[in-house]
């Protein structure tokens, strides 16, 4: 019988395969991390990350005077992940319990002691617009990690390469698993293609090229390695017919090597592959102005505030307001008379946009990547933070006017093939206005950028006053063509809260264990249809634990 090469061995160097791999070495295993990519992209698609986190009654939401609790939470999650599947959503909902359960206890602490620091500021993501019951956050749970994603990897990473200097573990990089072995019906290694050496940056799509095969054995594997955002063949494979059809031309949100090639090569093992046409994709994208990786996308982190108009110039309707619901709202642009069109437009006011624009991205935010206090002070004064106002200046998808007239004409020489009646575009912008004259009125977005300056977070950094859009002092108007921007995977390889993959009849496959993206962040899709934001890493984080510890068994 042939050696192991390791006791076990984690397919992924991602926040979940360093997660995992850091509790392995601590159980005292030898451990294995094979990925397609170099040690540049250390951290996969983490480190790119803002740094959200859900919390559920944190320090920080008590000081600002938000009073959450794990009723509310899950009551909020299951009213946004609407399970409905009796054997597709019966893993995943117990992840989703267990998950919240978590993210009011010991997850804050154990990330504390680790060196996780938040910065104090609770974001409101997902307010939802729908109800009690419905979709979205009751509260602001939104915690960002003072450091962004690079600050979270950081203790797990010098966890790992502790490992390795002592010897517990070994990174074997440019490896690209192609399928796992299996005796006797457990899965027992990898194999697949040595790949040249890239030398490319963080990011930057690798090539190819291959040189050699390879083939490891160990007792188990841990499949840590990211879903399909990078793949829009794959988007399209999956993309749901309650999504209406998948847009013509979409940007990337992810580096291309978050291909979903190891869904398919566990699938081929005998794992059980469920609730894959269940994603999430934004509908705020904007072209990156400095690409790093094909089709580089930017999310925008919209305040509330900003005017929501279809390819065709007409209002969405409530309550697709920027920040509410984000696949209700690319639902309705997928299934509406324009739905051919891909792309949908915010109008604002340089106002709105000092106070309310933020970018997701750890590089698009280098005062809180760089814990730069001092830069972070000019997010309280006057103007727009210094990524923003790079984006106003050289991004492809801003239009700048003094007056409507002027801006309609921007934003059709932008989308000259969906040309905006002008009269139309006044007719919401004006009818928009007429609202902002009274503290009440009927308009619900009004209503609740009004309430949302109620919160002391949003009021300080994230709300601007409620203003008319034609308000010559709160110029210049503002328009932004906004495109789909694929990002994440909500369904993938089935797992019961220890982390072992599942087979298709709801037995453990021996041997396979999976983390993070590739496993739905837990049980093949604990979010269900939807997220609540700040679920991602912190699904990373959880499922890495699980299985971690699941194969250190």
């Amino acid at each position: 019988m042939t050696a192991h090469d390791a006791d076990v061995i984690v397919v992924g160097h991602g926040l979940a395969g360093l997660v995992a791999t850091a509790e392995l070495a601590d159980a005292g295993k030898r451990v294995i991390v094979v990925d397609q990519e170099d040690l540049a992209n250390l951290g996969g698609q983490a480190w790119w990350s803002f740094g959200g986190l859900f919390l559920v009654d944190s320090p920080e939401q008590r000081r600002l005077g938000v009073r959450d609790s794990v009723d509310l939470a899950w009551q909020d999650w299951q009213g946004t992940a609407a399970f409905d599947r009796e054997r597709e959503d019966a893993q995943p909902r117990r992840w989703a319990e267990a998950y919240v359960e978590w993210a009011a206890g010991e997850k804050r602490a154990w990330l504390h002691s680790l060196g996780v620091r938040f910065f104090p500021v609770v974001g409101w993501a997902e307010r939802g617009g729908h109800g009690a019951t419905g979709p979205g956050n009751s509260v602001p749970r939104f915690h960002i990690v003072w450091g962004t994603g690079p600050g979270l990897l950081e203790p797990f990473v010098r966890r790992v390469r502790a490992a390795v200097e002592d010897g517990r573990v070994r990174l074997a990089m440019r490896h690209r698993v192609e399928r796992l072995t299996t005796t006797d019906g457990a899965v027992d290694g990898v194999a697949g293609s040595v790949l040249a050496p890239s030398g490319t940056a963080r990011g930057v799509a690798s090539a190819r090229d291959v040189i050699g095969d390879f083939a490891l054995r160990a007792g188990a594997v841990v499949v840590a390695s990211g879903g399909i955002g990078g793949s829009h063949e794959l988007v399209r494979q999956y993309w749901p017919e309650r999504l209406g059809n998948p847009p013509e031309e979409m940007l990337t949100g992810v580096p291309a090597y978050v291909d979903g090639s190891m869904l398919g090569v566990a699938e081929a093992a005998g794992a059980s592959l469920i609730n894959r046409d269940r994603m999430w994709h934004y509908t705020e994208g904007i072209a990156n102005h400095s690409p790093v990786w094909p089709g580089h996308g930017i999310r925008i982190l919209p305040g509330p505030s900003s005017l929501w108009l279809d390819a065709a110039g007409r209002r969405l309707p409530a309550p697709n307001y920027p920040g509410f619901d984000t696949l209700g709202t690319l639902r309705h642009l997928r299934t509406e008379r324009v739905s051919h069109q891909s792309h949908s437009w915010f109008v604002l006011t340089r106002a709105i946009v000092e106070k309310e624009f933020a970018l997701s991205g750890s590089e698009q935010n280098p005062d809180l990547t760089g814990r730069d206090v001092r830069l972070l002070g000019e997010r309280l004064r006057a103007g727009a933070p210094g990524p923003v106002q790079t984006f106003l200046d050289r991004g492809a998808d801003f239009v700048v006017a003094d007056n409507l007239a002027e801006l309609v004409a921007g934003m059709n020489a932008l989308a000259p093939d969906a040309p905006l009646d002008p009269g139309q575009v006044e007719h919401e912008v004006v009818a928009r206005d007429r609202e902002m004259a009274n503290p009440f009125s009927k308009d619900p977005q009004v209503t609740a950028l009004r309430g949302a300056r109620s919160y002391l977070g949003d009021k300080l950094i994230r709300v601007a006053p409620p203003h008319r859009l034609l308000d010559p002092a709160a110029g210049p108007l503002i328009a932004v063509r906004l495109r789909v921007l694929t990002r994440k995977t909500l369904g993938g390889l089935e797992t019961d809260l220890a982390g072992r993959v599942l087979r298709p009849d709801g037995a453990p496959l021996p041997g396979l264990f999976a983390a993070g993206e590739v496993a739905g962040f837990g049980g093949g899709g604990m979010h269900g249809y939807a997220s609540l934001e700040g679920t991602f890493l912190g699904g990373c984080l959880f499922s890495g634990l699980r299985a971690g510890r699941g194969a250190a068994r």
